[in-house]
């Protein structure tokens, strides 16, 4: 099994999802973990609505720090930053590959509930996508390119 670990500011939305995403579809290929480098200290709660309605259990998950990880074999890092806007991407230390998803962040969304929880949709959709590819592909190819 392969030990992958999402990352981004908060690990309150994106990160989150791609765990609970790549629990449900990695099989026993993947152990998923997640992590911010400033979190927010909870799962926002448009994270917990979206899985809800997609009907992907997010029991057990709570915002946590990338210090949790050090020491920790992780074979991939995943940042899930959007660079577009300019948004810090943490980093992770050791000797992991490092890919990364330039997805924005549902929670910068101003709007009613309903408008939210369609942004909070379109990035699970991307990310469950991307994840998807990922589980799909020859694992032994690492570095592979799925953030398309």
């Amino acid at each position: 099994m392969k030990n992958i670990l999402f990352l981004c500011t908060g690990n309150s939305c994106r990160s989150i999802m791609a765990e609970c995403l790549l629990r449900v579809h990695g099989g026993n290929k993947f152990l998923s973990y997640s992590a911010g480098s400033n979190p927010t200290g909870k799962i926002h709660p448009m994270t917990l609505k979206t899985l809800e309605n997609e009907g992907v259990g997010a029991q057990s998950l709570h915002s946590k720090a990338i210090d949790e990880f050090k020491g920790k074999e992780i074979d991939i890092v995943i940042t899930v930053c959007n660079n577009a806007a300019n948004e810090y991407c943490p980093t992770f230390l050791g000797n992991a590959v490092k890919k990364h998803w330039d997805i924005s962040d549902p929670s910068l969304c101003d709007g009613s509930e309903e408008e939210m929880l369609i942004k909070f949709k379109q990035t699970y959709d991307i990310l469950k996508g991307r994840i998807i590819k990922l589980c799909s592909s020859n694992i032994l190819d690492l570095r592979g390119n799925y953030d398309k």
